[in-house]
């Protein structure tokens, strides 16, 4: 099985920022919205998905690389299989944080992200259910005998781009027509998961549990750069040749910002604290950049212009040797 670093593609040593970058850039490529024909792609979702899951756990992270555990988080107990509950059987379908592989004649049925990772789909609103494995000579019990909890079940959670900057909580039915509010956590992103204890199917040893992916959506106008959040801003002529107080839209709620006098296109503002909240509880900042807006067909600037270039005016890739 490949090393969770190299599904990555990055080194052993690598920080957290190089890993969540590194893996925001693989789930851009490799998301399942963008790979509706490329079941391989969707394979790779979510084997980086549960890479990045292990990896950004600094507690399993470094039970890993001590060899503690395997690529799944499970322990590693004698001749390599992974136990459960200090005596369990091995369960070969065993994924990160308890979520199982469905298997089929031809293995793990990755046609969808949900079905990939957590088994085959109960339908449209739902999500997707884990099933456990069965067979196996007895294989994939719990704790030495104890009678197995029952599946999991996964669903996809939707959540508008400024709910997710801000952590606004979010409803979801569940399977079982129970309605909840979650709250989302520090540092959410698209891929994260939370796990909603004994909220699965039911089961001899109880109830499984819900596993909810959340899915971040793009939003018309704001863009994530990391922790931040980046806008561009139109701003009218006199606005920026002026310097003006206008209002802008962060995904807290409209604020006033000055823009400063003889402002070009390009330049960028920083709202502190208007950005996406760090694990650590702090918050990224929203920048902004300026975009002067040039009104078309505008006889009247175009006759000042006109005359004002006239009376010569400055060259402003002079710097560019031009």
């Amino acid at each position: 099985m490949a090393d969770l670093y190299s599904k990555l593609g990055v080194k052993r040593g690598a920080d957290e920022a190089e890993i969540k970058k590194a893996y925001r850039k693989l789930a851009k490529e490799l998301h399942p919205d963008r790979n509706k024909d490329n079941p391989k792609a969707t394979e790779r979702f979510a084997d980086v998905t549960a890479a990045y899951d292990l990896l950004s756990d600094r507690d399993k992270r470094a039970q890993y690389d001590r060899g503690e555990i395997d690529e799944q988080g499970n322990p590693r107990g004698p001749f390599g299989f992974g136990g459960r509950g200090g005596g369990g059987g091995f369960n070969p379908g065993a994924g990160p944080g308890g979520a199982n592989y469905e298997f089929t004649g031809d293995g793990a049925d990755f046609g969808d992200i949900f079905e990939g990772i957590f088994g085959r789909s109960r339908g449209a609103g739902a999500g997707a259910g884990a099933r456990r494995p069965g067979g196996f000579g007895g294989f994939g019990s719990q704790g030495g005998g104890r009678p197995p909890k029952g599946p999991d079940i996964a669903y996809r959670l939707a959540v508008p781009f400024e709910d997710a900057a801000a952590l606004k909580p979010q409803r979801i039915t569940l399977a079982n027509g129970k309605t909840i509010d979650v709250k989302l956590p520090n540092g959410v992103e698209s891929g994260t998961q939370m796990r909603l204890t004994g909220q699965g199917e039911a089961g001899p040893g109880g109830n499984g549990d819900a596993i909810i992916t959340v899915d971040i959506r793009p939003h018309r106008y704001f863009r994530r750069d990391e922790d931040d959040v980046r806008l561009d801003l139109p701003v009218a002529i006199d606005e920026a040749l002026l310097g003006a107080k206008v209002k802008v839209p962060t995904v807290d709620g409209a604020v006033m910002l000055g823009i400063p006098k003889g402002s070009s296109s390009g330049k960028t503002l920083r709202l502190k604290g208007k950005g996406f909240y760090r694990k650590d509880g702090s918050r990224g900042d929203q920048l902004v950049t300026v975009m002067i807006d040039i009104p078309a067909e505008d006889a009247e600037l175009e006759a000042f212009v006109e005359n004002w270039s006239a009376k010569g005016k400055r060259n402003p890739r002079a710097n560019l040797g031009v």
